[in-house]
């Protein structure tokens, strides 16, 4: 398996500078995120602040990120990452089915928005997952829910349909499209999961609904779930002033590190992460050289 001087975690402006900085310093880099950018970048109506271009549509300046992209030839990994692992001298990236090696990790996943379910960190890796294509295997035969949030998750509802013999899809959002038929949608809001000797129960305001496993699917996992070890306060990464995290090798960047959530502000900090792990890269070359 080759291994990645950095990997970004993250395609919003954070992600994006940081990779761009990183290639231009000319480190082996992969990008994992969303192929479409950032959603709100692309659907914001006017941007005023950002330098360069005046009052510019966010689905504009998207297209001139994209455009900087393909200049420099970075592609994007379009995989969600659910785990990232400090292995002392390297990073292992769960995405999705692949394991990936990265000496240094810059997190730019932006902010995520709501807390936990209650029971959800507890079950975690007993009962919870936050990868349908990585633990697919665990629940072959089995009845399972998936609690989605946005409506590309449907097609891990639908994927989980195909080796389980029911699936309970509860909705977190409107307007739900066609699934397989042994996929039952309940447009229930979920409260709680609750772990019973090894069986869960998704508990919802109406009732509560046994299963053998729940998929908690985002668009984001908490930074202190991503990564096991990892320092925050709150919804946000701990860093210094070089997007420094409490973990050796890994950085961060963008609303992830806290307000204020500009655009122009999360591209200056993405410099400042990519920057600083070439800088401990280049450390690392030279204390091997004279260790």
């Amino acid at each position: 398996m080759s291994r990645y001087d950095i990997a970004i975690i993250g395609t919003g402006p954070g992600g994006l500078e940081a990779a761009i900085t990183a290639t231009i310093r000319n480190k082996k880099v992969i990008l994992l995120g969303s192929k479409d950018l950032s959603q709100k970048l692309s659907r914001a109506h006017e941007i005023q602040n950002f330098l360069g271009f005046p009052a510019v549509k966010g689905e504009d300046l998207a297209k001139a990120f994209q455009g900087h992209l393909d200049q420099l030839g970075i592609g994007i990994t379009d995989e969600r990452v659910s785990a990232v692992y400090a292995m002392g001298d390297y990073f292992a990236l769960q995405a999705g089915e692949e394991m990936i090696e990265a000496t240094t990790v810059i997190l730019a996943t932006g902010v995520v928005q709501g807390k936990p379910l209650p029971g959800e960190e507890e079950s975690l890796g007993h009962g919870v997952s936050y990868c349908a294509t990585c633990d697919a295997a665990l629940v072959r035969g089995k009845k399972v829910a998936v609690v989605g949030y946005s409506a590309k998750e449907e097609e891990e509802a639908a994927f989980l349909s195909e080796i389980c013999p029911e699936v309970l899809y509860f909705p977190m959002y409107k307007e739900v499209g066609q699934l397989p038929q042994n996929v039952t949608i309940l447009e229930e809001k979920v409260t709680a999961l609750e772990n019973q000797d090894g069986k869960m129960l998704v508990k919802t305001a109406e009732m509560g609904y046994p299963v053998e496993g729940v998929f908690v699917l985002r668009d984001a996992v908490a930074p202190g779930q991503l990564v096991p070890g990892l320092e925050t306060e709150g919804a946000h990464v701990k860093v210094n002033r070089k997007m420094e995290s409490n973990l050796p090798g890994l950085f961060a960047c963008g609303d992830i590190v806290g307000t204020p959530y500009q655009y122009i502000k999360a591209a200056g900090e993405g410099n400042i992460a990519a920057l600083s792990a070439v800088g401990y890269l280049d450390q690392l070359k030279r204390s091997a050289q004279n260790g």
